[in-house]
């Protein structure tokens, strides 16, 4: 196994997964010399609350079936498998002694998510054992999040870069407005992949 690795973590509901997470995903790994990307699908996420047709398995194939043509992304089951709530730190955690300590972890999230850190569980400590990468739309307002770094500087005392803004153009693509499509029997062609179109249209998902 190389020494050193630099893994990039692509979180979030993927409820469902559309190609913003995947040009997001694709960009990071150009952008920032990564060995791979790992998707991971929430499992039971402290912030958001899921209903019935959505449960974390659906997230996930779906997930599997849109990320399976490009050999450097994956996806792992470790928070859908975990029982409770989901919490970023638990899954940092598991990470570190999977891949060892000397791995760069690279959580890699939207904007708006990042501009929440300082709500989830033990900031600090993630802040420590990863770096986070903020996908942005293009003319999103970065003021925020250089207001964020400047408070976590002083929280943490730890002038190391640890949040870098990434623009995506396909993140005007949202999973909000491809289920409202679907609930409307509009068309999601070209926002999602073709096999996680196919899914979601044999599942009768999001109706």
């Amino acid at each position: 196994m190389k020494e050193n690795l630099k893994i990039g973590i692509m979180g979030g509901t993927f409820n469902p997964v559309h190609h913003g997470h995947l040009v997001a995903a694709d960009e990071a790994l150009y952008q920032f010399k990564l060995d791979k990307v790992i998707f991971i699908p929430s499992g039971d996420p402290p912030h958001k609350n899921f209903s019935e047709e959505t449960i974390a398995e659906h997230r996930y194939l779906m997930t599997v079936i849109a990320t399976s043509a490009n050999k450097k992304f994956f996806v792992s089951r470790i928070e859908i498998d975990r029982k409770g709530k989901s919490y970023t730190i638990d899954t940092i955690r598991e990470l570190k002694k999977m891949y060892g300590e000397n791995t760069g972890l690279y959580f890699i999230t939207g904007a708006d998510a990042i501009l929440e850190i300082l709500t989830w569980k033990k900031t600090e400590e993630i802040m420590q054992l990863c770096s986070f990468i903020a996908a942005t739309r293009p003319g999103y307002n970065i003021s925020r999040i250089q207001e964020l770094k400047e408070m976590l500087f002083k929280k943490t005392n730890n002038n190391i870069e640890k949040i870098f803004v990434m623009e995506v153009p396909a993140l005007a693509i949202s999973s909000t407005d491809i289920r409202k499509r679907v609930k409307e029997g509009r068309p999601i062609d070209y926002l999602v992949p073709e096999g996680v179109s196919n899914y979601i249209l044999k599942h009768g998902l999001y109706r």
